[in-house]
């Protein structure tokens, strides 16, 4: 079988340069996630500028050579888990804004396309997914500096990770999805052993579907739940005020999109500001302006995405 490495532009979606104003636009929208947003970005600071954590361990706890051994030897992967609409492929989109501005690095976003799973050919899965790590790291290596900070990073996004990462114990996968799968850690392992400036991040709705050698080189995962009563205020605050509504009136659309009367389930991020917010305008536009009682009505009705079920 003829063997040719795919292009570029076949293995990845648009790229992203970091910083840009139009991505930070976009993760000063997801409010309501500070603190996984901080979480998130300190960790890929971790994996990508190893240097940064030396200068802190000299500032702070010079001679501390065992604690930071374990810190950055950790594998270069980050998983984001949690249900559908929770924002991590969002946050996971535009997360490396903050690490380029707060760091003073260009960060280089490769999202993996989505036809790398291939239309079933032999070695095809397997091959896509050996050069998007092989691309992935040829950049790397081309940033790193062994003196001092690195010139750039480079984050690989994974979204649907459960799609090619999903567990060999399966009994019935295929013999070429488990080929996939040992491409996956093969590319993971060639950029952890190289500590070079570069992450992974993965996004699944399964995280319960991915293989165990995976899950065990993550250097965190991360779930996702629904946004808490506080979580749909800080999102529905400054649009529904906007709007001239009272504390009163938002403090009730809070408690129509949380899980109450009878519903096991609340709105998901995605349900308010895609689906709940736009409602309220288009339902006025374009003769009348928002009535909060109005508005109130329509989330009374509102039915929230149902969470996804693992078969």
């Amino acid at each position: 079988m003829e063997n040719i490495k795919p292009s570029f532009s076949e293995l990845f979606e648009q790229i992203i340069n970091f910083p840009d104003p139009q991505m930070q636009q976009r993760l000063n929208l997801l409010v309501g996630l500070d603190r996984t947003k901080e979480t998130l970005q300190k960790m890929l600071a971790l994996l990508i500028d190893p240097l940064g954590i030396k200068e802190w361990t000299e500032k702070h706890h010079r001679g501390a050579n065992s604690i930071l051994s374990f810190v950055t030897r950790r594998p270069p992967l980050i998983i984001l888990a949690g249900d559908v609409g929770s924002g991590k492929s969002e946050l996971a989109t535009t997360i490396g804004d903050v690490v380029a501005r707060k760091h003073d690095l260009d960060v280089t976003l490769y999202p993996l396309s989505l036809s790398t799973r291939g239309q079933g050919r032999v070695g095809q899965m397997t091959q896509l997914i050996s050069s998007a790590f092989e691309y992935t790291l040829e950049r790397a290596k081309k940033l790193k500096s062994e003196s001092a900070k690195s010139k750039g990073a480079v984050i690989l996004l994974i979204d649907e990770a459960d799609a090619l990462a999903q567990s060999r114990e399966n009994s019935q996968m295929h013999h070429e999805d488990k080929a996939g799968v040992n491409a996956f850690i093969r590319g993971i392992d060639s950029l952890g052993n190289g500590k070079l400036p570069a992450a992974v991040i993965m996004c699944t709705n399964r995280p319960n579907a991915l293989d165990p050698a995976i899950k065990r080189r993550a250097a965190e995962i991360i779930y996702f739940g629904r946004p808490s009563d506080l979580e749909r205020f800080q999102v529905l605050e400054q649009p529904l005020t906007e709007l001239s509504f009272t504390s009163e009136q938002i403090n009730r659309i809070v408690e129509l999109t949380g899980a109450q009367n009878g519903k096991e389930y609340g709105c998901t991020f995605s349900d308010l500001v895609q689906r709940l917010l736009p409602s309220f305008v288009l339902d006025a536009y374009p003769d009348k302006p928002v009535d909060p009682d109005r508005a109130i009505e329509i989330a009374k009705d509102f039915i929230p995405t149902a969470p996804f079920k693992e078969s």
